[in-house]
């Protein structure tokens, strides 16, 4: 083990538990700090709850294209919206959180930035968000997976919500086809035949999703159910339900095709119905559950933009033991600043490299706490 620091050090390394004298941030702590945040997250949710119900009644044109139908669907989204609000909100104003969102929006609107590096968003909004190419370092059948699903769902969401709140319709001028018209918001995008290539695509979107989520979500279930570190943390409602709703609803999408089509309508309504709840449940429990990193996951795309522009001004922090390399130096001072803001006395910690940790610890408890039997 290296030696620990001499005591003459002792001035420039921080003893454990010592207060460092830095301006403290308090954070939201405490029944009236918890009871603003829950003040805030609720008018959050309502206030976008309300925005959505308004584009929905203009973007169907006063509700002449709404599918009453889709009801319990758009009854749903609403509630999703109000509860990715109100969590989104609580979640911001942790000192951790709060400082990354910050940080994020600040990068992301920095014309120093963009001059240094015009195209490092673009290509991270790529990488990180649409391939996700962090997961392929643990693993490309994980990473090929989690792809499916990304894509599948994208696919869905893009034709589901427009078409539950009326935005998107298709309209025929004969009632029964084959000729269609693609049309958004009323206008007329465009027309199609329904028999051929583009109009299968175009009424099977739907069956692409589920054929794209089912192999990913079946992957992950069966992963969980073999793999022993999976196994060791998992939670049913946390890590199963999600895959399992994903898996329903996919499977229940693609026996309602499969009904009108093969069955001529048998069964339809009672697979309806049952699509319907699947759907319902999970977009309610979006915000609640696992699913919510979906909601999170780009705001990390600003902090990856602050780290890297850091790193091209080789604003690169050095260990104050060792002078091995940690990260840069805003992220480092982002770090104790967090720390500070959650009351921690030891926000000098965080110039050290975990190595250095572990040797300052130990010296710590052999000079301070064994000595105290010897």
């Amino acid at each position: 083990m290296t030696e620990p620091p001499e005591p003459s050090d002792a001035a420039a390394q921080p003893a454990p538990g010592a207060r460092t004298g830095c301006a403290e941030t308090p954070g939201p702590t405490g029944p009236a700090g918890a009871r603003s945040v829950a003040g805030r997250a609720t008018a959050a949710g309502v206030i976008v709850s309300v925005l959505l119900i308004l584009a929905i009644v203009l973007g169907s044109r006063l509700l002449e294209n709404f599918d009453s139908a889709l009801l319990p669907y758009a009854v749903a989204t609403v509630f999703l919206a109000f509860g990715v609000a109100h969590r989104y909100t609580v979640w911001v104003s942790a000192p951790g959180a709060r400082r990354l969102f910050n940080q994020g929006w600040r990068s992301f609107f920095s014309v120093a930035n963009f001059r240094k590096a015009p195209t490092a968003l673009p290509r991270m909004i790529a990488t990180y968000l649409g391939f996700q190419k962090f997961l392929g370092a643990r693993s490309h059948a994980r990473w090929a997976a989690h792809q499916l699903i990304f894509w599948g769902c994208i696919l869905a969401a893009l034709i589901t919500f427009p078409l539950t709140w009326g935005w998107f319709t298709f309209t025929s001028g004969t009632g029964s086809g084959p000729g269609y018209e693609m049309r958004i918001w009323g206008f007329k995008i465009i027309g199609f035949d329904s028999l051929d290539v583009l109009g299968w695509l175009m009424f099977h979107g739907l069956d692409i999703a589920a054929v794209l989520v089912i192999p990913g979500a079946s992957y992950f279930l069966w992963r969980r159910m073999k793999d022993r570190g999976a196994i060791t943390g998992q939670r049913f409602a946390y890590d199963l339900v999600p895959l399992i709703a994903l898996v329903v609803i996919s499977v229940t999408g693609l026996l309602l095709t499969f009904s009108s089509i093969v069955l001529h309508g048998g069964g339809y309504e009672f697979l309806a119905i049952l699509h319907m709840v699947s759907v319902v449940f999970t977009l309610i429990y979006i915000p609640f559950g696992k699913f919510f990193h979906i909601v999170q996951r780009p705001a990390a795309v600003g902090m990856q933009l602050f780290k890297y522009t850091a790193r091209q001004d080789r604003e690169v922090f050095a260990c104050r033991r060792c002078e091995e390399p940690i990260d840069t130096g805003p992220y480092v001072e982002n770090l104790r600043g967090t720390m500070r803001d959650l009351s921690l006395d030891f926000d000098e910690w965080a110039e050290y490299c975990p190595r250095c940790k572990r040797v300052l610890r130990g010296s710590a408890y052999l000079s301070q706490v064994k000595k105290g039997f010897q």
